[in-house]
């Protein structure tokens, strides 16, 4: 089925700009500026959203929820409601501790892996969503707290891979809307992936 829903997870707020959980609404905004779009705020969803038509017959809707982290789902499963988008329909990209900065991964099943937008999704929309998951980690130090970790924003280098790794998950969040989630997997999910 293809995407009908690309779902940037993040807060927020000035005071999130540029933190490691906000990494999914860099790359949706990036596609969206790539593309063209304009944002509107929509009460209704408690989300900003765009509308993408690449083709005659098929529209693809773009959200940010402005429902913090951790009530995602419920800006999400309004906007599926409303347009009776089913949630394997549905890319949320989101920030992963548990893969290394630089590296993306796309699947379409899981646990929340300690996730709370995601936790929130599979509350919401149940499992079956995919997930375009930007690497965040590892977290450093070690003994650090995880909320503290994702909440803090990128060092300069770390910001540097970020800007400099953009164009690639542009394009690759570009070959799930594409190809599906299929295709990007087998050409994503590579270890090794330059």
């Amino acid at each position: 089925m293809s995407i009908s829903l690309v779902a940037g997870l993040g807060n927020p707020g000035r005071e999130y700009d540029n933190t490691r959980h906000n990494v999914g609404f860099v790359v949706v905004e990036a596609l969206a500026r790539q593309l063209g779009l304009a944002w509107e705020k929509q009460r209704s969803f408690e989300a900003e959203t765009a509308r993408w038509d690449p083709v005659p017959g098929r529209t693809v809707f773009f959200a940010k929820p402005l429902t913090y982290m951790n009530e995602s789902g419920r800006a999400i499963q309004a906007m599926t409601g409303f347009y009776k988008i089913p949630g394997t329909a549905v890319i949320a990209v989101y920030d992963d501790l548990t893969i290394n900065l630089g590296l993306v991964k796309v699947t379409v099943s899981g646990s929340a892996g300690g996730h709370n937008g995601v936790a929130s999704l599979l509350e919401r929309l149940g499992n079956g969503f995919t997930r375009y998951r930007i690497g965040i980690g590892p977290k450093e130090p070690a003994q650090m707290d995880i909320k503290d970790f994702v909440l803090g924003k990128f060092t300069p280098p770390q910001q540097l891979i970020i800007d400099q790794t953009l164009e690639r998950y542009v394009s690759g969040l570009r070959l799930v809307l594409d190809h599906g989630a299929d295709r990007a997997m087998n050409q994503l999910n590579r270890r090794d992936s330059q």
